[in-house]
């Protein structure tokens, strides 16, 4: 244990238990809100919409509060108010009585996600050396798994065993995420000694912006269009076990396998940061990539429970390569100054790019849900080759 955590600063720690506890209150609705929406007459298309237009909205904050926290060389401030507003948010969720109010009530409380991805991201690769880099996202990202795995476990532990209805859930979900707030308290500012104070402009920043690290935007862009929401993984779960199961387990199924997704994710985080820091970020996110077209494929082909519970551990796997490297790699190609700007841009693409891949999913959805996932796989496999094009960077 004492390997995995070496050389990991307070900040590190604290900002991960805050992800966890943030994760335990988003999971818990998120792993109900597919079935939510059905409930409320949403179909493949409301799946879509809802579940792209909540990222991407919020994602073209991401450029802007990145770009002013490198202005304003000030990171906590933006983190802190985005995980505050969010939790804000949330109260409104148990009151919802159309999938229509969705439209605007996820946004808007993504809207936090937008605010405090970049600066975060900037305080955590800042609060880092640069040879345990891939170490500190991936620690990150497991806290973050972990909670959600909670999150989702405490859904199916209030929804099967206890029966409790989706709005009381969405309500305990709500509260538990003040409590996310709390560990800020002992959270440090973090810049750079040699960090120069920006007084670049927008447009500027952007232009800095090295050409290897726009190539490789490009590549995560590509992956991103294949990435639809988590939502058509369980749903095609459901629309699978509900010939042979009653209605409440046929839901109760997939928000296990959510779980199951969650460990693996959890699990596999670290030691894929970890790998990226010893065999670099690109050789590491090709096999990312190969292993989502991979389990993208097996959700098109496969209609059986031991091979759902393979392939959702899959997408967990292929999500513990991608997420926190692409985020490292990202902080790579740029100087300090610019680091919160390059996240933020980087966030801002790959969320544009995650709501245009929702809403086709969709589309593709009411013909077809081996349509949407091979799609999917097609993207996926694309990416794995396009990434060897870049050169390699630690």
């Amino acid at each position: 244990m004492k390997k995995f955590i070496s050389g990991l600063g307070t900040n590190i720690f604290l900002l991960g238990i805050i992800s966890l506890l943030t994760d335990v209150s988003s999971e818990m609705m998120l792993a109900i809100l597919p079935f939510f929406i059905t409930s409320l007459g949403g179909a493949g298309i409301a799946i879509g919409l809802i579940g792209g237009i909540g990222d991407s909205v919020a994602s073209l904050l991401k450029v802007f509060s990145g770009y002013w926290s490198d202005r304003l060389r000030k990171r906590k401030p933006f983190a802190f108010f985005g995980y505050s507003l969010s939790s804000v948010a949330k109260l409104f969720f148990p009151f919802i009585t159309s999938w229509t109010q969705l439209l605007i009530l996820r946004p808007l409380e993504r809207v936090g996600k937008g605010i405090r991805t970049a600066p975060r991201d900037a305080l955590i690769a800042s609060s880092a050396k640069a040879e345990v880099r891939g170490k500190a996202f991936g620690f990150h990202r497991a806290m973050d798994s972990f909670g959600a795995f909670l999150g989702a476990f405490l859904a199916f532990i209030l929804f099967w065993f206890l029966k409790f209805e989706f709005k009381p859930i969405f309500l305990i979900a709500a509260v538990i995420s003040f409590l996310a707030l709390i560990p800020f308290i002992w959270v440090k500012e973090k810049v750079a000694d040699t960090y120069p104070k920006s007084k670049t402009s927008f447009r500027i920043s952007l232009i800095n912006l090295p050409p290897s690290f726009k190539r490789y935007l490009v590549v995560a862009v590509v992956f991103a269009l294949g990435n639809f929401t988590y939502m058509f993984f369980i749903l095609r779960a459901r629309d699978v076990f509900q010939p042979f199961f009653p209605s409440r387990l046929a839901m109760a199924i997939p928000i296990l396998l959510y779980c199951w997704f969650n460990i693996v994710y959890a699990l596999f985080s670290l030691p894929g940061g970890m790998l990226s820091d010893r065999i670099g970020r690109r050789k590491t996110l090709k096999i990312g990539y190969f292993t989502y077209g991979l389990s993208c494929l097996g959700f098109a082909l496969t209609r059986t429970l031991t091979s759902f519970i393979i392939l959702f551990a899959l997408y967990g796997i292929s999500f513990a390569l991608v997420v926190g490297n692409q985020r490292a790699f990202a902080s790579d190609f740029v100087e300090e100054n610019l680091r919160g700007t390059a996240l933020g841009t980087f966030h801002t693409a790959i969320g544009i790019s995650t709501l245009i891949a929702s809403i086709f999913a969709g589309i593709l959805w009411t013909y077809s849900p081996q349509l949407t996932f091979s799609y999917g796989a097609v993207l996926g496999l694309v990416a794995a080759i396009s990434i060897g094009s870049i050169e390699k960077k630690v």
